[in-house]
Parts: C-alpha cells; sequence; structure tokens
C-alpha cells in the first residue's frame, strides 16, 4: 500500500507499523513501558518487541546513554494519527522542548508503516535516518530479521552489515533502568 497522505487510515483494517522507543533519563525501562503501554491504549496491537538495548548517544554526546526496544504492531489509524499516539506518549513521560537529539524521558519514533511513503513536513516515512542508524536497525532487525525496503527491495541486515556510525550499541544486561 503506497500512499502519499498522512491523514488516510489504511483501506479495509490494519496495517503492519514498526515503532523505535528511547529513553535516556529517569527509569528508563519504565518509560519505554510506559510508551509501549500507551500507545496499545490508543490501538496499536504489538505483536513482537525485540530486546532492550543499551546505545551510546549520536549528536549531542554529553549526554547520559540510551536505552531503546524496536516494536511491531499492527495499527487501524492514519500515519499523521499514530504520530500524534507518540508525541502523547512522549508528553505523557515529561518529554518538553529541548536540544535536537538531546536527552528525553521517550522519544518514540514511526520506522516503517506498511509500505507507504511520506514527505511530509511533520512525518517522513519510512524514518529518513533509519538506514543510517545501528541503534534503530539492530533492534528492528530482532523482530523482523528478514525485512526489506520495500522501496528498493535492500535487505535492512545488509545495510547494517555495511553501516558504521562509530556509536556502540549492545543488548541490555541490566534489570532497572
Amino acid at each position: 500500500m503506497r500512499k502519499s497522505c498522512g491523514d488516510v487510515a489504511p483501506e479495509g483494517g490494519r496495517v503492519t507499523a514498526y515503532v523505535l522507543f528511547g529513553s535516556n533519563l529517569g527509569d528508563r525501562r519504565r518509560s519505554i513501558e510506559d510508551g509501549l503501554a500507551f500507545l496499545e491504549r490508543g490501538g496499536v496491537v504489538w505483536s513482537a518487541r525485540s530486546s532492550f538495548y543499551e546505545t551510546e548517544p549520536i549528536g549531542f554526546d554529553d549526554q547520559p546513554w540510551f536505552l531503546n526496544l524496536a516494536a511491531r504492531g499492527s495499527v487501524s489509524v492514519s500515519p499523521r494519527a499514530l504520530l500524534a499516539l507518540c508525541k502523547a506518549a512522549e508528553e505523557a513521560a515529561g518529554r518538553t522542548g529541548g536540544v535536537r537529539f538531546g536527552p528525553r524521558p521517550l522519544d518514540a519514533d514511526i520506522l516503517l508503516y506498511g509500505e507507504v511513503e511520506l514527505d511530509l513536513p511533520d512525518l517522513v516515512l519510512p524514518h529518513p535516518r533509519l538506514r543510517e542508524r545501528r541503534f534503530a536497525l539492530i533492534p528492528l532487525l530482532e523482530v523482523e530479521p528478514d525485512l526489506r525496503d520495500f522501496r528498493d527491495g535492500q535487505r535492512y541486515d545488509a545495510v547494517l552489515q555495511r553501516l558504521d556510525e562509530g556509536k556502540k550499541v549492545a543488548k541490555s544486561t541490566t534489570k532497572g533502568s
């Protein structure tokens, strides 16, 4: 399903979307779990989720490391409505404006929404930096190992193998924040 409008809900039911959650302030694990639950209350039906990953910050290095998790869900709302849910979850976690790529209690980014390609001022799909970020690709591939970019057929695991952004991403071994 390739659409150009972010306000159009899926025809005939539901579409698979992938969301990346991240947190580097407060109880990071709890913030991500609360974000998953918030989106679930908004109608997202989660079918898989990755492990938690400790990831080195990018773009603004003087901040705590992030905890990240990717999840696959089924949605019946438009891409913009899903974005609004993500933003509401971030606000519920206490996120306010700040430095771009800076510290935050919760970040919820739509990585993929079916085979929808959008380029709008407030939403670009697939996520514009997905193919550049190990911290997004590693958990995404844990959830969906054979995933391909629908635009060119390239496997995301092949993209990851060629990627060296120089930032560490490691499966989290801690139970706490």
